[in-house]
């Protein structure tokens, strides 16, 4: 049986850092980030008590509500993410622990930016395989967490966000998950977007924090030439093994990385930009978020009906990127 996406929700905090804010802080200017990446404001979590399992815990507890599912009926709970509130125990544990999910049990997928698909795809394989009824599957990351805002590079492209979605059984066979490819690339892609502090090979100390390392890192121009082939390249391998024509694809849902690459990978796939979704002007690039952020705009707004196609791709650190085919229920 396949695994169908049966409810969507999102949480994007309250605090908006704009691009005159920036200006305010960085040697840039609202032009200058627009130009280069679409972007016009990004949401962050100010509060220094709230961390990513908080977000996640909003996103959960409106999947619930909205689908009428109780708590304990959950059975997994898998969260995608870069920003884990610690190192362990995982994020999907404290949001077990903030819902309330006894029967359910948890773990963390840490794909970066690719990290929902790649969780996505593992989610739908429990339920594929009839050992599992729903899987809950949020990606969320709260990067202001881990964003120099001294490097003009990286401040101007990340925001906090969250979103979500539950699986179960699709009504019929031919809706769902119906197909996923997903790659890496350490070698070509472990030196060029990463964050060296803070894990065993550079355990937090006084000279880590000096140096900086705990902030994420980026190669811009390395990084958007790989994203935009691999996200395009992937897209085009999902539409020919399922036999679809950009005619066919409803709503192409791309990774938030910036609009460029955005705009890069819908023309490379001949796919019309009236029928790609793009909110990275309003919320930046929140890696993990992105995809069910982007999924759950278009379900509130009336854009998903039964039978829809739906191409999702990703790019992110690792490297690490992925396709997925829904077919809407």
């Amino acid at each position: 049986m396949n695994a169908a996406i049966t409810v969507t929700a999102r949480y994007l905090p309250e605090g908006v850092l704009s691009n005159q804010d920036l200006e305010r802080m960085l040697d840039t200017n609202d032009e200058w980030i627009r130009s280069r990446t679409g972007i016009s404001e990004r949401r962050i979590l100010r509060d220094p008590k709230k961390a990513t399992s908080y977000m996640c815990g909003e996103v959960a507890s409106q999947l619930l509500q909205k689908r009428g599912l109780a708590v304990e009926d959950l059975e997994l709970i898998i969260v995608a993410t870069m920003t884990p509130d610690m190192l362990f125990p995982s994020t999907a544990c404290l949001v077990q622990d903030i819902i309330g999910a006894k029967n359910a049990w948890a773990f963390d997928i840490n794909a970066a930016c690719s990290g929902f698909l790649y969780a996505l795809n593992t989610a739908s394989q429990f339920i594929k395989a009839g050992t599992h009824k729903n899987v809950m599957v949020i990606g969320a990351d709260k990067m202001s967490s881990i964003i120099d805002y001294t490097d003009r590079s990286t401040a101007i492209l990340f925001g906090d966000g969250a979103g979500g979605i539950i699986l179960e059984a699709a009504e019929s066979e031919d809706c769902g998950v119906l197909d996923a490819r997903m790659y890496s690339d350490g070698r070509s892609g472990k030196d060029h977007l990463l964050m060296k502090g803070g894990g065993s090979l550079n355990p937090a100390t006084h000279d880590t924090v000096d140096q900086h390392l705990h902030y994420i890192y980026q190669d811009g121009r390395m990084v958007f030439k790989s994203a935009v082939t691999s996200m395009a390249d992937v897209a085009a391998e999902i539409m020919e093994r399922n036999g679809l024509t950009s005619d066919d694809v409803s709503w192409l849902v791309p990774h938030q990385a910036n609009q460029r690459i955005i705009s890069a990978t819908a023309e490379r796939m001949g796919i019309d930009e009236s029928k790609v979704i793009s909110n990275v002007g309003r919320y930046g690039n929140t890696t993990a978020g992105t995809i069910p952020i982007c999924l759950s705009e278009l379900d509130d707004g009336g854009h998903l009906r039964h039978g829809s196609n739906l191409v999702l791709v990703s790019f992110g650190a690792g490297y690490t990127w992925g396709g997925v085919y829904v077919k809407w229920q």
